[in-house]
């Protein structure tokens, strides 16, 4: 995602959540910290026209992830953005050497549940009244990501018995 894809990410962000939609402001702070060496990663679904019809973002700090958000125009979803979107912030948490990924979904919001489910996040507690201003829940999921530390003892070979 680029600064010119703010505009078509607001259209999507204001039609999908109309009540706790991000600002204008929101999404510039958070691209001002998606450069190399910057904690954030931000990147968009286009349609083969170029036209945007989903996003998401990670912020990944001392190793630890956490989803930003992640979003698919209603008309295309079920369609396996949602799942590549996914996929691509769980490879750059990992990239990054982040240890888990966290993230929270609205309580109300069953169908985004079963994608993180299947790809193994696994809740481990609610925030209350988290979405605001319809005070609605969420549920904080969390997925451990494999060790890329070297040092591992699993990861080094046994050149012992050679």
């Amino acid at each position: 995602m680029r600064w010119w894809d703010i505009e078509p990410v607001m259209e999507l962000e204001l039609k999908l959540f109309p009540e706790d939609a991000w600002s204008h402001g929101m999404y510039w702070s958070e691209l001002a910290e998606a450069h190399p060496g910057g904690t954030r990663h931000y990147t968009v679904a286009t349609t083969g026209d170029g036209a945007i019809v989903g996003y998401a973002g990670l912020m990944a700090v001392a190793g630890e992830g956490d989803v930003q958000t992640i979003a698919v125009d209603e008309r295309h979803q079920g369609a396996g953005l949602g799942a590549a979107l996914l996929t691509d912030l769980i490879g750059e948490a990992a990239r990054r050497g982040c240890a888990e990924l966290l993230l929270e979904v609205r309580v109300d919001n069953p169908r985004a549940q079963r994608l993180y489910e299947r790809y193994g996040f696994e809740p481990v507690g609610i925030r209350r009244g988290y979405y605001q201003p319809a005070n609605v829940d969420a549920l904080v999921m969390r997925l451990d990501l494999p060790s890329t530390d070297s040092t591992d003892p699993k990861d080094i070979e046994d050149t012992r018995h050679g």
